[in-house]
Formats: structure tokens, sequence, C-alpha cells
């Protein structure tokens, strides 16, 4: 990774070929600050935006912006995700609600890392009260940067798949 004059100035260049994503942002008021500085950096890199909100720090309940943030990856308007909360745990549940969506909670680097390499998540969870912006920047570069290693891996999202029938 390349950090310029400013230590949180990451640089995300598409690789030869690729053209930039649309990523797909929603939290709730913890998030909220959090998410808006995300924003500004990867559209400042290239990057579309949909973003479901909330758009104010007012308390704000994360299901009404994070449920329509995975759908939008579901249904592939934005190839990636990433929902913010206080913690990120609940942003991941109602993310996860949704068929086709894999969000996992980044708390560090190691963790955005391997939620790519390993389980090839389409979304991610950061907690806004749990890790500084800088570590926020970088764990969204990680996480956008690293490859799915597949392997065992695809084994065991393909068992995942078909585990996501409804019990009733």
């Amino acid at each position: 990774m390349q950090k310029l004059s400013n230590d949180t100035d990451y640089v995300i260049q598409p690789k030869p070929g690729q053209t930039m994503n649309t990523i797909s942002l929603g939290s709730d008021h913890a998030g909220y600050i959090l998410k808006e500085k995300i924003k500004i950096f990867l559209e400042n890199k290239g990057y579309k935006i949909n973003d479901f909100g909330c758009f104010s720090e007012e308390a704000s309940d994360y299901p009404d912006y994070c449920y329509p943030a995975a759908l939008s990856v579901a249904t592939g308007e934005s190839d990636f995700g990433i929902v913010f909360g206080g913690s990120g745990n609940g942003e991941a549940m109602v993310a996860n609600k949704v068929r086709g969506v894999r969000c996992g909670v980044c708390w560090n680097i190691e963790s955005a890392r391997l939620t790519k390499q390993h389980n090839n998540a389409n979304m991610i969870a950061i907690g806004a009260r749990m890790v500084s912006e800088s570590e926020a920047l970088e764990m969204v570069h990680t996480w956008l940067n690293e490859k799915f290693e597949g392997g065992r891996h695809l084994n065991r999202l393909s068992k995942m798949e078909k585990r996501h029938e409804p019990i009733l």
C-alpha cells in the first residue's frame, strides 16, 4: 500500500483493464461521520457511491439504511458494500439477512484481509466506536485490494449458501 504525505491518503488504483467499482454505503447515527469520511475518500479515488444513509447524526435505526445497502449489492446495483455503526455487529447482521450477501465485521487490518481472502465478502461492517479513521481507511483499502483465495474456501462458501434456506 502506498501512503502519500498525509498518512490517511491511501492510493487505490484499478488493476489494468479494470474500471472502478460501485460501492453501497449505509450507516446509523453512530457510524455517520465515519461513513462520510470513507465516502469522500472513495469518491476521490474514482469509486461510484450509492449512499443509502443515514444523512445526519440524529438518532436512527441501522436496519433502515443497511438493508437497502445490502439489497443494492445482492441485485448487482453495487459491486461491494460497507456499513457502519457503533460496533458494526448489528449492521452486519442486517446485511447478512439478504441472500447473496456475505458481510464480515472488520476490527483491524487482518480481519479485513481475511474477510476477502477466505470468505469472499462482498460487504464489510465497521464499528465507528471501535476503530480510528485511519484504521478504517486502511481496512477499506486492504479489503478492496485483496483477492479471494478459492480452493478449500470455495467449498465452505458453497456449504454456507446451501444453509441459507429458511428454517420453519
